[in-house]
């Protein structure tokens, strides 16, 4: 399968099984997400692998941010979640925007890749990303921001994945506008001093 028909097949699937990939298959993935373009190689992200009782703290956590009496149930819809993390580094040449943006890459990637190995995924996100005991749960420093986790299990046989609607491209790419012609600029003679 090619690249291109394997970002042409994916899907989101919101319901998946208690398979998940080894620790080992993870690591190789991730190995080749993290190719993403890098201006300046800083490398600004990280992922926490959850599974188990991960999912269980993940859950209390949520439950806090959110002020619920009873843990969140929504971790458990996965035996594997992947939490993606916005590391951020101290440089002049990237700005904090664009070190998002790598650590977004790595996670849409990273997606691609689990689900042509044969994994059911979905991003999912929430306002308690941002929130303090999420934050405090998953370790996260002072220079990093959770961008939500990769819910990843087994691929429900005689499901689909959601529904997805065809993305009309020629809605979304454009021409730059088309500029006025600048007039030309007057040249100016410079005064040249005569030497004596």
């Amino acid at each position: 399968m090619s690249a291109l028909d394997a970002v042409e097949a994916r899907q989101s699937w919101s319901k998946v099984t208690e398979e998940a990939p080894s620790s080992d298959e993870l690591l190789r993935l991730v190995a080749a997400a993290g190719r993403v373009a890098d201006h300046s190689s800083l490398r600004p992200w990280r992922l926490i692998e959850l599974r188990g009782d991960d999912r269980l703290t993940l859950g209390a956590a949520i439950a806090k941010a959110q002020r619920d009496d009873s843990p969140s149930t929504k971790p458990l819809r996965a035996p594997l979640l992947v939490a993606v993390v916005a590391s951020y580094r101290k440089s002049e040449k990237v700005p904090r925007w664009e070190q998002e943006a790598v650590a977004s890459g790595v996670a849409h990637v990273l997606s691609l890749l689990l689900d042509e190995a044969g994994w059911g995924v979905i991003w999912r996100t929430g306002h308690y990303t941002r929130a303090k005991a999420v934050a405090k749960a998953h370790g996260l420093s002072k220079n990093e921001e959770l961008l939500g986790w990769l819910y990843v299990g087994g691929k429900p046989a005689g499901k689909g994945p959601g529904r997805r609607k065809p993305v009309d491209a020629r809605s979304l790419v454009t021409r730059m506008p088309e500029q006025k012609a600048a007039a030309p600029a007057k040249k100016t003679k410079a005064k040249k001093k005569k030497k004596k």
